[in-house]
C-alpha cells in the first residue's frame, strides 16, 4: 500500500510547559516507540498532521516519518489525543513496524450493498451497524485500508458476524483467534424492524390491553347491578307471601 509521509523534529525537553510551548507554536508533541528501537520524542506540524487525519486511510496505513530531515522510520498511528472542546490535536503516538513482525491494528469496516439489501428494499427493515471497526493481526505488508462487509443479500432479521467477513490474505481477526471458547463471534451488522414500527406496535398493544381491561371492568359492573336487582325482587316477593 502507499505510505503517508510526515516530517518530524526530535525534541529533548519534556513536561507540560514544553508541550504548551510547542502547541502555541503550531506543533504537536508526539512519540514513536516499539520495534527494534528506543522511544523517540518528536514534534509534528499541526496543520500537516491535521490534513492527513482528514483521510480515513491514515488511521490504518503505514506512515513514513522523516526525522530532522534525515532518517525515516515506518510506523502506524497508535493513539491520538484531541482537545476536548477545541479543534486541536494535543498528542500523537506512533508504533514502529518491523518487516516480518505481526502487528495489531483497528481498521474501519466499509458496508457495501445496503441500498439493494432485500430486507430494506422489500421488507421495510433498516440496517443496524453494531461495529464500525475491527481489530486485526497481520504482517505490515498485508495491512488493509479497510474490510468490506457485504450487506446486499440480507433479509429482515438477517445478520453478518465476524466469522463471516471475507478477509484479505494474511489477515486475522483478533477476537476469533485462539481456542473456540475464547473467541467472540460478534454481530457486525443486521437488518431490523425500524424502532418507530416497534414503538407503534407496542403502543397499539398497550391500547388494546387497556380497552380489554376496561371492557372486562364494565362487564363486572353490569353483573353486580344484575345481582342487586335480583335481591330486591326476592325481598318483595317475600313480603307479599307474608
Amino acid at each position: 500500500m502507499d505510505a503517508f509521509e510526515l516530517n518530524a523534529e526530535k525534541r529533548t525537553a519534556t513536561g507540560r510547559a514544553e508541550n504548551r510551548r510547542l502547541r502555541k507554536s503550531g506543533r504537536v508533541p508526539a512519540v514513536i516507540y516499539g520495534g527494534n528501537g528506543d522511544p523517540v520524542m518528536l514534534s509534528l506540524e499541526h496543520n500537516d498532521l491535521n490534513h492527513h487525519l482528514d483521510n480515513e486511510a491514515f488511521f490504518s496505513h503505514i506512515i513514513k516519518i522523516k526525522i530532522n530531515g534525515g532518517a525515516t522510520e515506518e510506523a502506524v498511528l497508535r493513539d491520538l489525543q484531541r482537545h476536548p472542546a477545541r479543534p486541536f490535536i494535543e498528542h500523537a503516538d506512533f508504533l514502529r513496524i518491523v518487516a516480518g513482525e505481526t502487528l495489531r491494528m483497528s481498521v474501519p469496516l466499509h458496508f457495501a450493498g445496503e441500498d439493494e439489501c432485500p430486507g430494506v428494499t422489500d421488507e421495510d427493515g433498516v440496517i443496524q451497524h453494531n461495529m464500525n471497526d475491527v481489530e486485526i493481526e497481520c504482517l505490515p505488508r498485508n495491512l488493509p485500508e479497510y474490510i468490506e462487509v457485504d450487506c446486499s443479500k440480507l433479509h429482515l432479521h438477517d445478520s453478518v458476524h465476524l466469522s463471516e467477513l471475507v478477509l484479505p490474505e494474511g489477515v486475522e481477526i483478533v477476537e476469533l483467534m485462539g481456542d473456540e471458547d475464547e473467541q467472540t463471534d460478534r454481530t457486525v451488522v443486521s437488518v431490523q424492524v425500524p424502532r418507530a414500527a416497534i414503538e407503534l406496535e407496542a403502543e397499539e398493544e398497550a391500547e388494546a390491553e387497556a380497552a380489554a381491561a376496561e371492557a372486562a371492568e364494565g362487564e363486572e359492573d353490569d353483573a353486580g347491578e344484575d345481582d342487586g336487582d335480583s335481591g330486591e325482587s326476592e325481598g318483595e316477593d317475600s313480603d307479599e307471601d307474608k
